[in-house]
């Protein structure tokens, strides 16, 4: 039963509350909807932020078993030899701090997992059927 708002008239009570199940199975259905989307944005960031975190774990790792080396080597001509190992070592381990830095500020963009935004829109549909606060017919 839809009601007929082309003549003017207003639907009865019994209209309203006829239709009241079915604009509340849609209204949950968006919201879940809703909170599908969101939790897949927050997986991503989640993902991606673990990603840079391995990455920065694997930089570190090879950087400091291939070109430690190399580097203190080549350092060792100019100062000595534990003063050229220190610098390389300060040198990569501020780099790893960098990129880790950077992993965990994504990480922390998808963690807790909830989908906040969906529930907010549940909380209003609550109140506005309660009749409480502001809401639009």
């Amino acid at each position: 039963m839809t009601p007929d708002r082309s003549m003017g008239k207003r639907p009865s009570l019994l209209q309203l509350v006829a239709g009241l199940p079915a604009q509340l199975i849609a209204l949950v259905k968006i919201e879940v909807e809703q909170a599908k989307i969101e939790l897949k944005a927050k997986a991503i960031s989640a993902g991606i932020g673990v990603g840079m975190l391995v990455l920065a774990a694997m930089l570190a790792f090879f950087a400091f078993a291939t070109l430690v080396a190399t580097a203190i080597l080549a350092l060792t001509l100019v100062f000595q030899p534990w003063l050229a190992a220190l610098i390389i070592g300060v040198a990569l381990l501020v780099l790893a701090a960098i990129i880790g830095l950077v992993g965990v500020r994504l990480l922390k963009k998808g963690v807790p997992p909830v989908p906040t935004a969906a529930i907010e829109g549940l909380k209003e549909d609550v109140h506005a059927l309660k009749g409480e606060g502001r809401y639009e017919y």
